[in-house]
C-alpha cells in the first residue's frame, strides 16, 4: 500500500496539504516521498524500450487516469452496460479520507474526488473527471478503492473517445507478460509477473495472492492504483500497489512475503500488486459492487 503510502498518510494528517513536485504544485505521491521529477507531458516514458503513443504490445495510456498523489483507470466488470455510471479504479491507500485500517471495509462513502483523463499517448490532458461516491474501499486481503463516476460510459466516450478498460474475471498467472501503467507519471513499465505470493505484509496491513513482478517493472512511488494490464487480453489483471525500499522486515513501504509455513521473506527492492478478479466478479449491473455471499471480498 504503501510505498506510495507515508505521503497518504501526511496527507490524511495534515487535509490540504501539498507537495511542488515540477511545474503546478501537486499532492506528494502516495509513499514518503517522489523518487524521481514528474515527466513533463512531452516526455512520456515507456519504460524499458521506446514507444510512441503505444508499446510494442499495443499497451497505451486508453482509460489511463492521474489521482493527486496515485494513478488509476476507467474500469467495467463483466456486467456493466454502456448507460451505468462508469468507475475508477485504484488502491485503497489512495483514499483521499485517510488508509482504511485493517479489517475496515468502506461502502457508499460520498466524494467528489476529481481524476485527469489522459489521451491515449499521455501526452495530453483530455479533461477532468468527478467522482459522486466511493463505492467500495479496502485495504484488509487486497489494496483497492473503487469511485463511482457521475457520468457514464456511454457519456465518457461520447465525449472523450474513451472507452473503459475491461476487468478480467481469469486469476491471473505467474509469468504472464504484463503492462504496469501510470497516469501521475505517464509511464509503462513492462515486465512477466514472477510469483504469487501467498501473503505480503506492510505495516498493519495483509494481502492475501500477491503478485510480485520480475525486476523489469521498477514502479515507484506514485505508480500506486496503476492496472496491471495482461498484455495477451488487454484486460486488467491487477492493480499495482507497493514494493520494498529499504529492505526492512515487514514494515510501511517494504511489505515482506508471508508463506503457507508462516515463513517470512524479505526481497528488497521487490514490486507487487494486487488481483483484480475477485472484484471482477462481485460487479454487477448499475455499477454496483454487490457484496453477496458470491463474493469474495471483505465485508464490512
Amino acid at each position: 500500500m504503501t510505498r506510495r503510502f507515508a505521503a497518504a498518510v501526511a496527507l490524511a494528517a495534515i487535509g490540504a496539504g501539498t507537495l511542488a513536485v515540477v511545474g503546478p504544485a501537486r499532492a506528494a505521491p502516495s509513499r514518503t516521498a517522489p523518487a524521481r521529477k514528474a515527466p513533463a507531458p512531452a516526455e512520456v516514458d515507456f519504460t524499458g524500450a521506446e514507444f510512441a503513443g503505444a508499446d510494442s504490445a499495443g499497451v497505451d495510456f486508453t482509460g489511463i487516469v492521474a489521482l493527486s498523489n496515485c494513478s488509476g483507470a476507467l474500469v467495467r466488470g463483466p456486467r456493466s452496460r454502456d448507460t451505468d455510471a462508469a468507475l475508477v479504479l485504484t488502491n485503497g491507500h489512495c483514499l483521499e479520507t485517510g488508509m482504511p485500517k485493517g479489517g475496515q471495509v468502506i461502502v457508499d462513502q460520498d466524494s467528489s474526488r476529481t481524476f485527469t483523463l489522459l489521451d491515449r499517448t499521455g501526452r495530453n490532458d483530455l479533461g477532468t473527471l468527478r467522482a459522486t461516491r466511493v463505492e467500495y474501499a479496502t485495504m484488509t486481503d487486497t489494496d483497492v478503492t473503487v469511485y463511482r463516476l457521475d457520468a457514464t460510459y456511454a457519456a465518457i466516450q461520447r465525449r472523450y473517445g474513451v472507452p473503459a478498460l475491461r476487468l478480467s474475471t481469469a486469476r491471473p498467472q505467474d509469468g504472464m507478460e504484463i503492462r504496469v501503467v501510470s497516469g501521475y507519471w505517464r509511464t509503462i513499465y513492462g515486465c512477466r509477473t514472477d510469483a504469487t505470493v501467498h501473503r505480503l505484509r506492510e505495516a498493519g496491513w495483509t494481502w492475501k495472492d500477491s503478485i510480485r513482478y520480475r525486476p523489469e517493472c521498477e514502479t515507484t512511488h506514485g505508480t500506486s492504483g496503476s492496472p496491471i494490464v495482461d498484455v495477451r487480453t488487454g484486460r486488467v489483471a491487477g492493480i499495482n500497489n507497493t514494493g520494498n525500499d529499504d529492505g526492512e522486515r515487514c514494515t510501511l513501504n517494504n511489505p515482506c512475503e508471508v508463506d503457507r509455513s508462516g515463513r517470512v521473506t524479505v526481497r528488497r527492492g521487490a514490486h507487487y500488486g494486487q488481483q483484480t478478479y475477485l472484484l471482477a466478479r462481485c460487479l454487477g449491473a448499475d455499477s454496483d459492487v454487490v457484496l453477496s455471499r458470491d463474493c469474495a471480498l471483505p465485508t464490512p
